[in-house]
């Protein structure tokens, strides 16, 4: 019989004896483990922990996944159970399965070029469905990696309208995240809140020290020596959602305001690249306002 492997993660308030109670139910349904992480968090009360395991196929050559995740769902219960906080969060997905993802785009297209050369090399476990942007000028782009391109424009009159179009194609395309290449434009906090955990965004660090157009113009008038890029889940509050990764650079008098752009748009594409793996490999568990990373 052949196998298939799979990737549990889990979140939970923090007890003994979870990762044995995992691995005996494994052990159980015949399966093996191939990779285990976990981690406790003192300051939370809360346990983290992902796992990938392989699975015998049976005779007609599937797993029967309903009786995993049913085996999962009442151990699941049993970890809340008696607790102050009794939030339990599991997934349990097929590691060849690739989750499917928009990327939103604006005018800049540094970001989204990585991202599509990326997935076409093999180095993405992604696949990008399509290209939104609020302006046409990277259609050519998507085109020329075959990605289909979806002009929405934005207005001051139509963003419900946008959003709700934008949703549309979240479903028609069965997507699991929306990533935010340099897309200029603040989601709606009804948009954030039903795709919670499942939008991406990358901006550069120097928020909120210098905010509005022309960041790094202004990080040279003020001599900065460290420049960087930051990956973080979108949320209702701008830019402060929980992090994801951080790239940063050293940089000196010597660079101008041309050089420094350049440097942080290569920070940003590595940052966000790292960010959208790490997520689609399911290795990034949120804990509150921060993120616990299963490198």
């Amino acid at each position: 019989m052949s196998e298939r492997e799979y990737v549990l993660t889990l979140s939970c308030p923090d007890s003994r004896g979870i990762v044995a109670a995992v691995a005996n139910l494994l052990s159980d349904h015949g399966c093996n483990i191939t990779e285990s992480q976990q981690y406790g968090d003192h300051f939370t009360s809360r346990f983290f922990l992902r796992m990938q395991f392989v699975a015998e196929r049976g005779a007609d050559g599937v797993v029967d996944e309903d009786v995993l995740r049913g085996a999962f769902a009442a151990l699941a219960g049993d970890f809340g159970s008696g607790s102050g906080d009794a939030s339990v969060e599991w997934t349990l997905s097929p590691r060849d399965v690739r989750p499917r993802m928009i990327v939103m785009v604006s005018k800049f297209g540094h970001c989204l070029n990585d991202l599509l050369y990326r997935q076409r090399s093999g180095l993405l476990d992604v696949d990008i469905a399509a290209v939104v942007s609020n302006h046409p000028d990277l259609e050519f782009l998507a085109d020329s990696y075959g990605v289909d391109f979806h002009h929405l424009p934005v207005t001051a009159g139509n963003k419900r309208e946008q959003e709700t179009r934008l949703l549309e194609l979240v479903d028609s395309y069965d997507v699991d995240l929306v990533v935010l290449a340099r897309y200029m434009q603040v989601l709606s906090e009804q948009l954030c809140t039903k795709m919670s955990g499942r939008i991406i965004n990358i901006h550069h660090s120097f928020l909120p020290s210098f905010k509005g157009a022309r960041p790094y113009h202004q990080a040279h008038t003020r001599g900065v020596k460290l420049i960087g890029a930051t990956a973080h889940y979108v949320t209702a509050d701008l830019d402060e959602g929980p992090i994801i990764e951080q790239e940063v650079s050293r940089v000196d008098h010597t660079h101008s305001p041309e050089q420094l752009t350049a440097i942080g748009r290569d920070l940003e594409s590595v940052a966000l690249a790292r960010a959208v793996n790490w997520h689609a490999q399911r290795r990034v568990l949120l804990n509150g306002e921060k993120t616990v990373i299963f490198g």
